[in-house]
């Protein structure tokens, strides 16, 4: 199956190489500040499904920059969307826990009322959106707090702080799945493939990693397997303010999932161990 891949150096583009052999296409090939670019792209290397790993996940600088971050997330989707409907081939995006309010402590579902806090959350509802109005075979995986042993995410940030100082201070009010971007890449190329054969499967689903936890508590379990032993503080939300708000539950039901492509919630401590592994600790 020839997969084409908008993304190249990103975490779960990053994996989807490692899994599979996918043309992967980073901003020099397919700029996806330019969405027309991106529908000449996928005509041009004629796939039969394609991927798209790509994001603008500034969260704060969305705030100041939502023009830029809605044509990345929103309209460029909208375009991939789009040309492969047209094409008869299946698209799978990565959508995010941020297009909900964040209240309350139960999962949420699939079908939940969304309603994002901030432009990030608001430009990836845009592109969903975009997806599901095109009228292809579709699937959209919102992910919540991806991490893996390369690019920018908690895990690296915990590993350099934890190294540098005696005792840091975590927000422990905020609670979701850590998710490991191998599963993610995973379960992009199943659906994939699985779209190819049956399209009725199109949809929108959750993967995060169980269980659900607190930023302070990840922070706790990230030192004791790395070897680090930095005091954690829980703090609340409002003792480390941002520009952007950031969900208090990020929470997901991950059941229809389960039930549609057979796979469980990845654990997140059997995926943070291998990332310690790859990064030698």
């Amino acid at each position: 199956m020839k997969i084409l891949v908008f993304g190249r150096t990103g975490q779960v583009a990053t994996e989807l190489q490692r899994q599979a052999d996918v043309i992967a296409l980073g901003r020099d090939k397919a700029d996806l500040s330019d969405p027309t670019a991106c529908a000449a792209a996928i005509r041009s290397h004629a796939p039969d499904a394609v991927i798209n790993a790509a994001a603008y996940t500034a969260v704060d600088k969305a705030e100041r920059n939502e023009d830029a971050a809605t044509v990345i997330n929103g309209d460029a989707p909208a375009a991939m969307a789009q040309t492969c409907a047209e094409l008869g081939i299946p698209f799978v995006h990565i959508s995010t826990d941020y297009v909900f309010d964040g209240t309350g402590e139960t999962p949420f579902a699939t079908d939940h009322p969304t309603g994002p806090l901030g432009a990030y959350g608001r430009s990836k509802l845009v592109g969903e959106d975009a997806v599901r109005a095109a009228g292809g075979a579709f699937v959209i995986f919102r992910t919540s707090w991806v991490v893996s042993a390369h690019g920018n995410n908690f895990v690296k940030t915990m590993l350099r702080l934890g190294a540098e100082r005696d005792r840091l201070t975590i927000v422990a009010d905020q609670i979701g799945g850590p998710t490991p971007a191998a599963d993610i890449a995973s379960l992009c190329l199943a659906a994939a493939e699985q779209l190819a054969d049956d399209a009725s499967k199109s949809g929108t689903y959750h993967i995060s990693g169980a269980p659900d936890v607190s930023w302070a508590d990840f922070a706790r379990l990230i030192f004791e397997q790395s070897g680090f032993s930095p005091e954690v503080v829980d703090i609340p939300t409002t003792d480390f303010p941002t520009p952007a708000v950031r969900p208090a539950n990020s929470r997901m039901d991950n059941s229809v999932t389960k039930a549609v492509f057979g796979l469980d919630r990845p654990d997140w401590r059997v995926g943070l161990q291998n990332i310690l592994n790859e990064l030698g600790l």
